[in-house]
Order: structure tokens, then sequence, then C-alpha cells
């Protein structure tokens, strides 16, 4: 959180939250924010970036528009604000036109100041290098904001397979939740109530709406660098376990792939350590064995995943450097051996390509193009929503409708957290009959969880989140669960 990166910020946030958890009875969740005291509502706090595309052609005329916002620490505008800011650009593009700001004037051949007033369009051009280009807008006494723009140069694309593939049709309407750090706080005493009594957090989730269960997992978390070291949360065993648990309050099951031992996200897609320095032959192989042990053992256990992401927001690619976007050939052939893994052990489970920038269309149709050309099989497009970084309700809105036009997927918002109520229309709204539905990122106490917490007595208590806004949410879309409506 101390580095506002578009969605460098979310990979970040995300491991702050995890942090946060592991000291749970040290400090609050309130530090997450950072170390500096946060401001009253309505003083200028820091600067919002939001692009329109984090990957542009290198081809010396692409353009990306970003929009930069004065914010305050509630993350609402301050339209009156005036900031001198300067902006910076590292990487081969230039600002071709910022609007609403005056004296702008150069002070390097990559640095440029400005008076802003609440906020601008930035318009940059690409050059004719393919790499990453990196922008931020500074002003004293705020945070800066910042994105990275990954610069392309797509080839001839080459198919990995010939066979046609229709896709399957989910026939849920999922109301869904990511809930992977359940696990850790329970390991650490943390209990579950609603309305005063005891309960299993997965229990009270269904009794209120929700009929699905995301789980992320790595390939050897464990690792010193991994994302749980020592204790290996989230790797296979502790999957297993949770699975059962989805299964046995009867729930379905998404299984996040990462293919990775660490977070990955737009802005890190490390390959695991085992696989480190394998030719790409191998790579292929790795990663398709891994996924078939992984669907086998689940399988076995009779807890296959009903829905499985091969990779997670991998927009700019997956298993770096191998897979990054700039390799779309290679990236399409890792995203199949994954697809192939799955169905090879269980040929009916839904498969979903998961990409963020839930507002960003061009971002998303060009990640969606390239791999139609490549004839990559799946049956969901999945979206991540954050408006802080991924634009308006509308944005999104304008997206996935396009997208069901577009494409024979269908489309669902495979994570967001704010804009509860705005968020779920939209999703289960998508014309052409294509809406699925969508997963809430870990809503345990997290970015206004489902329950509140009482650090003192070690428990975790269902709110009106919970008891009234998902129970309307379900009832209204008619999740197909019987539910409590308080």
């Amino acid at each position: 959180m101390l580095k506002h990166t578009q969605t460098m910020l979310l990979g970040q946030l995300k491991s702050n939250l995890l942090i946060i958890f592991l000291m749970l009875f040290t400090v609050t969740a309130g530090n997450a924010q950072g170390r500096r005291k946060p401001k009253p509502p309505g003083v200028p706090s820091e600067i919002q970036i939001t692009p329109y595309k984090t990957t542009m052609i290198a081809d010396g005329k692409d353009k990306a528009l970003i929009n930069v916002k004065i914010i305050d620490s509630r993350g609402d505008s301050v339209a009156n604000a005036k900031v001198l800011v300067t902006f910076h650009i590292k990487g081969d593009a230039k600002i071709l036109n910022v609007n609403n700001v005056t004296d702008f004037k150069a002070l390097t051949d990559s640095t440029w100041q400005a008076n802003l007033t609440g906020s601008c369009g930035v318009t940059l051009q690409a050059g004719n290098t393919r790499g990453i280009v990196k922008f931020e807008v500074k002003a004293d006494s705020l945070y800066t904001g910042s994105t990275e723009i990954h610069t392309v140069q797509p080839g001839i694309a080459h198919v990995v397979t010939k066979d046609k593939y229709v896709p399957k049709k989910v026939v849920d309407r999922v109301l869904g939740a990511d809930i992977s750090f359940l696990p850790q706080l329970e390991s650490r005493g943390m209990k579950f109530s609603d309305n005063g009594t005891p309960g299993d957090a997965l229990e009270i989730m269904k009794a209120h709406g929700f009929n699905y269960i995301r789980l992320r997992i790595f390939n050897e978390p464990a690792n010193p660098k991994g994302y749980s070291p020592k204790q290996g949360f989230c790797d296979l065993a502790n999957t297993m376990a949770m699975a059962k648990r989805i299964k046995a309050a009867g729930m379905k099951f998404l299984l996040d792939f990462h293919y990775s031992d660490y977070w990955a996200d737009p802005q890190q897609q490390n390959k695991p350590a085992a696989w480190v320095g394998e030719d790409f032959t191998a790579l292929k192989k790795s990663l398709y064995d891994y996924t078939v042990n992984v669907m086998q053992q689940l399988k076995d256990q009779g807890t296959a995943p009903d829905m499985v992401q091969v990779g997670n927001e991998i927009n700019h690619g997956m298993v770096w450097p191998d897979g990054e976007i700039n390799n779309l050939d290679s990236l399409a052939q890792l995203i199949y051996e994954g697809v192939k893994g799955v169905h090879a052990v269980s040929p009916n489970t839904i498969v979903m390509l998961h990409i963020a920038l839930g507002g960003q269309n061009p971002e998303a149709r060009f990640f969606l193009d390239n791999m139609a050309k490549r004839n990559v099989p799946f049956d969901v497009i999945g979206l991540s929503y954050y408006p802080k970084w991924h634009g308006t309700p509308s944005d999104l809105k304008n997206n996935m409708a396009d997208l069901a036009k577009r494409y024979k997927q269908q489309v669902m918002v495979a994570e967001y957290s704010q804009l509860k109520r705005e968020v779920n229309d939209i999703a289960f709204n998508v014309p052409n009959g294509k809406a699925v539905g969508s997963f809430i990122w870990e809503p345990i106490g997290s970015w206004e969880g489902i329950f509140d917490v009482d650090f003192k007595n070690k428990e975790y208590k269902a709110n009106d989140f919970m008891n009234v806004v998902y129970p309307e949410i379900a009832k209204k879309y008619s999740t197909g669960l019987t539910i409590i409506i308080r």
C-alpha cells in the first residue's frame, strides 16, 4: 500500500493484507494504509492513476489514455484541489497530450511539470521498442500515483491446436467468494459468529447467499521466498483440506492456479523455483504435469473443482519470462498445457481465463483477440474490478457487454470488493445470456469485509454486508440457494 502503483499496488495490497492477518494480535488493520496518519476527508491525500490500456503496440503510433485524479484518504475525488505535479516516464514512450493543466513544461526529456486542478487526462504514445514503460505522477505531501505499460510486438500468430472447441456453458448463477486466507485465520484461533451464534465461516456464508468458493494455489508456497514461508498455506495439502470443507458445505469450488510460489498478477508472474532453468519444452511439461497432479489428487478425494483458472490476472502473461505478453505464442502454449491438464483429469470442469483491468476494454480485447488467433480453448472470461484502478462502474458494464457480444465465452467478475450491489447488478446482467456472476476477493476482514473483526476476543462477526446486502443479491438473482434475510 505504500507503493501506489495501479496493478502493482493490488499485489502489494494483497501481500500487506496477508501480513496484517499474520500480525492480528499486535497490529490492527488500520495500520495497513501506511505509516502516515490519514488526512481528514476532503483534504488531498493521493494521486490516483487509472490507465485505460496497460499493453501497447510498440509501433510508434499506439496510444493509451491515463486518467490522473487527486483523491482524499477515503478515495473520494477532490475536484477543487490545485496541485503542482510532476509527470515522469521511464521507457520508450512520450506524452502526446495533457488536458486540464496549466503551465505545462518539460524539465527533461522524460520529466514534465504542470499545475493540476482536480484531475486530468494524459495521452501516451508508444515508441518502437518492446519493454516496460513506467509512468508516475508526483506531488509534495501526496502519495505518488504510477502504473506500468507493456509495449509489445505481437508477431504472426500460430495456433496451439487445430481442434475446434465449443465453450462449455456455466448453468449456475455464481455468487462466490475467495476465502483462501481462512485456514491462516483459524490457525491463529479466530472464530466466526452470526448474530451472536458461533458457526463455521463457510456455513454462515452459504446461509446468506454464497454458493461458490474460490481457492488460490501456489506450487511451493513454503519456500523461503514463497507465499507462506515454512508454513505452506495455499499449497496442495491445504487446498485439499479446504476443498473437502467446501463440498461438505454443499458449495461449488473454483481453483485458481497461480503457477508460482508467490502472488501472480499483472506486475509479477514469476515461475516456481522448481521450474527455473528449464527449457521451454520441459517447462510446458512441468506445467502440464503439475496441473494434472493437483487435479487428480482433488478428484481422488471426491472434490474435483467445478471451475479452474489457468493463471491469475494474466493479461501481461504468466510464468515469466517465457510466458510474458511479449511472447504471445509461448504464452498461448503454456495456457494450453494448463487447459489440457485440467481436461485430462476432469473433462467437464469449466476453464476460465482471468485478466485484470475490468473497465479497460482495449486491454481485454487485445489479450482475448490474441488468444482467439491462437485457438486457445476455454469457457469463461474472468475480470478483476477494483474501481480505484480499473475505471468506473460504467466502464465495467460497457466492457463486459462488449466482450459478451464479441466472443463465444461467457463473462464474469472474478475479483472485486467495493460497490457490491453495483458490481453484481452489472455481472448478472451481461447481454446475450453470457452472465455468470461474481467472486468477491477475500471478504473476510478486508476491504469492506462481510465480517467485523473483534481482535480482543478473536472473533469475526457477520455484519450488514453479510446479513443484508448478500442475501438481497442472492434473492434478486436467484442463485438457487435457501438464504436468510434479516
